[in-house]
């Protein structure tokens, strides 16, 4: 079965060339053009999103606060520096190419995400502590009552649960939970990790769940666990 992807993409000289290409890469592909993205998101139900600038941030800002797990891969501006690429994983993008991009770049990349989501274990309930995730259903909760998470929290809460005890290194975070391509600061895990700590922690002056390993990572454990 092929997967389809809803292409948002502004300018349509570029727009009319991915939609043939990637056709012909055996991808089913729904255009949209101005502000149809969000209402074909509902009725096409996508496997990937490529969403082009200068409307990318927005509508993956907006595509994120409806809690969608869809992938989202942003074709940004050209020469675009760190920052660009920092706010636009802020918004939730899974993957950020730079213009001018080369397109068997894009396929490769479509295609790895795409396996990386196939690829991934169903995995039962995981419960640390007074915390448990639940992979399948996508939902976390904490001593029975739900805690709601973006999807980009709850792809980084799984990996940092699902790897409890242990310390992750920055950059494997980075390129497990956002881009295996990521290079520079990692400026949006932190942001990530303290919005986390803000909706698991109970009291803000005691030992967090997700610990800071200076210079190192990240590591989790239950609140009550030794350090």
């Amino acid at each position: 079965m092929s997967s389809a992807l809803l292409l948002a993409e502004p300018e349509e000289a570029t727009r009319t060339f991915l939609e043939r290409h990637l056709a012909q890469d055996g991808f089913e592909v729904v255009g949209a053009e101005d502000g149809e993205a969000l209402d074909l998101l509902e009725r096409v139900c996508p496997d990937l999103v490529l969403i082009g600038d200068p409307e990318g941030l927005e509508l993956c800002g907006r595509l994120r606060e409806r809690n969608r797990d869809v992938p989202v891969i942003l074709l940004g501006v050209q020469q675009s520096d760190p920052v660009d690429r920092v706010r636009a994983f802020d918004r939730g993008c899974d993957d950020y190419l730079d213009r001018p991009f080369h397109y068997d770049e894009l396929v490769a990349r479509i295609r790895a995400i795409l396996r990386r989501g196939q690829g991934r274990p169903r995995m039962g309930v995981i419960t640390v502590g007074a915390i448990s995730l639940d992979p399948a259903a996508r939902t976390c909760t904490k001593e029975g009552s739900l805690i709601p998470l973006t999807a980009k929290e709850f792809d980084l809460l799984h990996l940092l649960i699902a790897k409890a005890g242990q310390v992750l290194r920055r950059e494997d975070i980075m390129s497990e939970v956002w881009d295996p391509h990521w290079f520079g600061p990692t400026k949006t895990l932190d942001v990530h990790v303290s919005l986390l700590r803000k909706k698991l922690d109970d009291d803000p002056g005691s030992p967090s769940c997700i610990a800071t390993v200076r210079g190192v990572g990240f590591r989790f454990s239950a609140p009550d666990a030794p350090a």
